[in-house]
């Protein structure tokens, strides 16, 4: 299988960045396309010249690690699944395939494909944690939660936080991420018990750094992990609610 290959690279995240252009002729349709990098970097290598980097780790689609630009849409063609998973029979033969790190303002290039999305991680910070003394945590089965209750917030609890939601919004909103956190949590029973305060930081970090939902739902599109737009409403909805709340809610 021929493919054609438009790489970004870039050296670092103040110097601009361009296409490079590479030739494979040996690709395998089962290859995934981080395992087609592997292959184009192994060559480069053994010619003494650079590899193109991009960030990976478990290749299961779990860790949210391999958000990447595939002809310009994140992850890739196949809708719902994140880069680590998408395969080459989606392409064909003598096709152009463009990779790119994820774009947007709130996750500069480090290098090549590799971004900064820390943005991300300066929101869980605000909240997305549950606060308990050490050894008063009960055990699981002492705590009752219906059924529905549970399956609903173990969907919102699949959010792999890989960024391609804010990658595919037009606004670079993070609008999916934060509500599939704020609906996890508002949603436990332990959780449930920093709901205004979680949502009311959450959401404050949030509005600092990402722009405002487009209401398009693009971001649901490209979720790998299948979180649904509805999600987007619990930011709008817990901020609200906790207007009304102490602020030590």
């Amino acid at each position: 299988m021929k493919l054609t290959l438009e790489v970004w690279r870039q050296a670092g995240p103040t110097q601009e960045g361009s296409f490079e252009t590479v030739q494979v002729d040996d690709a395998v349709e089962q290859m995934s396309i981080l395992e087609l990098l592997d292959h184009v970097n192994t060559g480069r290598i053994e010619e003494n010249k650079e590899p193109f980097a991009f960030a990976s780790d478990c290749r299961e689609g779990i860790c949210g690690t391999c958000g990447l630009l595939i002809n310009g849409r994140p992850h890739g063609p196949g809708q719902n699944t994140p880069a680590c998973q998408q395969r080459l029979f989606q392409f064909n033969d003598g096709d152009t395939l463009r990779l790119e790190p994820l774009r947007s303002a709130a996750f500069p290039v480090i290098k090549d494909m590799v971004v900064d999305r820390s943005a991300l991680d300066d929101i869980m910070h605000q909240g997305g944690y549950v606060s308990m003394d050490a050894g008063t945590a009960p055990d699981a089965d002492t705590l009752l939660q219906n059924s529905q209750d549970n399956e609903i917030a173990l969907d919102h609890a699949a959010c792999i936080g890989c960024g391609a939601c804010v990658a595919a919004c037009p606004n670079g909103a993070a609008h999916l991420f934060t509500g599939a956190k704020l609906v996890h949590l508002s949603m436990s029973p332990l959780g449930a018990k920093e709901r205004g305060k979680r949502a009311r930081n959450m959401v404050d970090e949030l509005e600092q750094n990402f722009g405002g939902c487009s209401l398009y739902g693009e971001c649901a599109d490209v979720c790998p992990a299948g979180i649904p737009l509805t999600a987007v409403s619990a930011v709008t909805r817990e901020r609200a609610r906790a207007a009304f709340r102490s602020k030590d809610d």
